[in-house]
């Protein structure tokens, strides 16, 4: 009889250690595929068939920032060629200056 519970025993103790193991490696991977992802985002994917290519964070801070720079000196007087100097002539005109 004691056989049988210690059978019993150790039954119940490898079923919870398969079970532990098995939801703690279903956890890890689902981790892990996250960070994938993660790591896609953050460098980009390559185009593929069907897919356009993806740009990466640096290259797309880097595109903003140049879009921004490009905003920015359009808001400058620069001589005539800017927005902000052509919003200065209309007013000019405007006030018969």
């Amino acid at each position: 009889m004691d056989h049988v519970l210690q059978l019993g025993a150790l039954a119940g103790a490898l079923t919870a250690i398969v079970t532990a193991v098995y939801l703690g490696g279903r956890w890890m991977l689902r981790t892990l595929r996250r960070i994938d992802d993660w790591l896609d985002d953050w460098y980009g994917e390559p185009a593929r068939p069907g897919q356009p290519a993806r740009p990466g964070v640096p290259e797309r801070l880097t595109q903003i920032e140049a879009r921004q720079a490009a905003i920015e000196a359009q808001l400058r007087p620069n001589g005539g060629g800017s927005l902000r100097d052509a919003v200065d002539r209309v007013e000019q005109t405007v006030r018969g200056e």
